[in-house]
Parts: C-alpha cells; structure tokens; sequence
C-alpha cells in the first residue's frame, strides 16, 4: 500500500515537474522573442534612416545618416578625442548620479526621522521641485566658477529634490503594523530605520536610481551646453554652431548608448538586491 502512494507521489511530483520545466521555456522563449523583435526594431529603423537619406528623402545635411554617423565616429576616434569626450560626460554624470542618490536618500532619513522637521522642510522641497533647474545654471556658473564642479552642481540641482521626494515617500508608506511592532519589542529608531524601513524601501530607492539615471545625464548636458569645453554637450553645441549635424547626431547616439548602459546597471543592481533579499 505504501509503496503505491509513494508511485502516486513520485508521479504527482514528475507531472508537477514537467508543467513547471514547461512554464520556464515559455518564459524564456518570451524573453528570446522581446530580444528579437527589439533587435529587429532597431535594425529597420536604422536601415530606414540610412535609406530615405540616400534617396534625398530626408536631407542628410540636417538629419545624418548612420554611415556619416559611422564616419563621424571614426574621425573623432583617430583623431585620439572620442573617449576623451565620452569619458568627461560619463565621470560627471556618475559622479551626479551617485552623490544625488546618496545625499538624496540621507536628508530623506533625516526628514523621516524628525517630523517636526519634516513639517518644515517640505513645502520647500515641493517649491524647489516645480522651479526650473535650468534657470539656475548661470547662477551655479557666477557662484562656483565655469569647470566641472557647476556641470556636477548642476546634475545635483536636477536629481536631488526627487530623490528626497521619492525615498521620504517610500518610508512614510511603510506598512505602520511592522514599526509598531519593532517598536513594541523595545526595538530602537535605528533597528526601526535598518530592519524595517530600509528593506522595505528597496523598491522605491531603485525606483529613484532609475529616475535618476534620466536627471543626471540632462543635468550634465545642460552643464556642458552652458560651460564646458569638453564632453558630448560640448561637441552637440559645437556641432550646432559651425552646422556639423553629422557630429551632432553622432554625440546624441553615444550619449543614448551610455544613457542605456547606466539604466542597466541599476537594472543590474535591482536584481542583485532582489535575489539577496530573498
């Protein structure tokens, strides 16, 4: 008898298996397929540009191409100045990003942690979020001096307020039935802070990493439209000025591709803190 509803199991347990082996190639022919049809994407929007330019569909002097942008490319990269640019963006944008999430998501435990301080600081914060950052960039310039420490000041401008906004809501949402619990138990504002808040506020802290990505790059680029002599904000207004839209469009294209590589890293980061939580 026994060795019978042990069969019945072990095949319970094989079909349970093969629906389950079944469910994860669905999955991952899904994910294969996204990838394609992504690819293929790309690839026909490429291969239009290319082609309504050289039919003079569209003007290839105001709109380039991809094999002027390739071109470009190439120019700039013999020319030994390609990285050199793409590097001053890349380090001030990183440099933007992470101190704006750090400093960010600290006056946010600041403001979580005294209410009354909170009480007083907020309407500012709402205040300085709706004002235009931009306007701000020739005062940075005035106080600071014309180098990458306004571009960064400026990246900060950008991503700060948001930061504090978006964590200080992620703490404030916090399921209340934990806190009093912790707190019932004897358990400290900082057992509080470090068991509960902060694990909880995963999500919303890589939800403003990802918003951030997007700030700290236009923070950078509105900093080298205004001061720098280098980076992609450079060539882009430069481009303009003396009518090169070739470099132009080839500095926007690299400046989406690192965009992108930032955004997967948080992606990255996302699944890291995920996979150790559980």
């Amino acid at each position: 008898m026994s060795d019978q509803v042990s069969s019945s199991d072990l095949a319970k347990t094989s079909e349970i298996s093969q629906e389950h082996k079944e469910y994860l190639r669905r999955v991952r022919m899904e994910k294969i397929w996204i990838r394609v049809i992504q690819f293929l994407l790309l690839t026909a929007a490429v291969l239009l540009w290319e082609v309504c330019a050289n039919f003079k569909i569209v003007d290839p002097f105001i709109t380039s191409q991809p094999s002027r942008v390739i071109k470009t490319i190439i120019a700039l990269y013999k020319d030994g100045m390609l990285f050199h640019h793409i590097g001053i963006t890349c380090l001030e944008a990183v440099i933007g990003f992470v101190l704006g999430t750090l400093i960010g998501t600290i006056i946010a435990i600041m403001l979580w942690w005294s209410e009354f301080l909170c009480k007083v600081i907020e309407p500012y914060l709402v205040v300085l979020n709706s004002l235009p950052k931009i306007a701000l960039g020739p005062v940075f310039i005035v106080w600071i001096g014309a180098g990458p420490a306004a571009i960064i000041v400026m990246t900060l401008a950008i991503s700060l307020i948001v930061t504090v906004l978006e964590v200080l809501n992620g703490f404030l949402t916090t399921d209340q039935e934990k806190i009093k619990l912790v707190r019932t138990f004897g358990g400290t504002k900082i057992q509080v802070l470090t068991k509960v808040l902060l694990p909880a506020s995963y999500p919303t802290i890589i939800n403003a990493l990802k918003i951030n990505v997007g700030l700290s790059w236009v923070g950078v680029i509105v900093g080298e439209f205004l001061v720098s002599k280098a980076g992609l904000g450079y060539l882009i207004v430069y481009g303009g000025q003396v009518f090169k839209l070739d470099l132009v469009m080839t500095s926007v294209i690299i400046l989406g591709i690192a965009a992108t590589v930032m955004y997967q890293g948080v992606v990255y980061l996302e699944k890291v803190l995920v996979k150790n939580k559980l």
